[in-house]
């Protein structure tokens, strides 16, 4: 039987990632790359530079899509302000510990927040 992996990611970040175009080893991936993230991957070179490929293709098609609706008005910079202090915020969620209780009410603020800057 083997043993569960353990995450490098609290629950709330966990749940940002589901929602996310990103899964939980690509974005563990990308901050390997950055040197944001230390961490062994158990799969062959072959298929670690294949998923390497993979995300920064999905980071590039996210770079495309941001400039995209920003320059055709559907991003305004009220938006990008807010995105840009939420991000903020989940970087001092990203390293803290939340009380379990308390994770749905973060994760419902955030939802709320990002629904809200993408109402149409």
């Amino acid at each position: 039987m083997t043993e569960p992996e353990e995450s490098n990611f609290n629950n709330i970040i966990k749940e940002l990632i589901k929602k996310s175009l990103f899964t939980e080893r690509q974005i563990e991936i990308i901050l390997k790359q950055k040197d944001l993230l230390d961490v062994k991957f158990p799969i062959t070179r072959g298929a670690y530079y294949r998923q390497v490929g993979q995300s920064r293709e999905k980071l590039v098609s996210f770079f495309y899509t941001v400039a995209l609706l920003r320059g055709l008005g559907v991003l305004l910079p009220d938006d990008i302000d807010v995105m840009s202090e939420l991000s903020e915020q989940i970087g001092v969620i990203s390293h803290s510990d939340v009380f379990p209780e308390r994770e749905q009410d973060v994760i419902s603020v955030i939802d709320r927040v990002i629904r809200q800057a993408c109402s149409l």
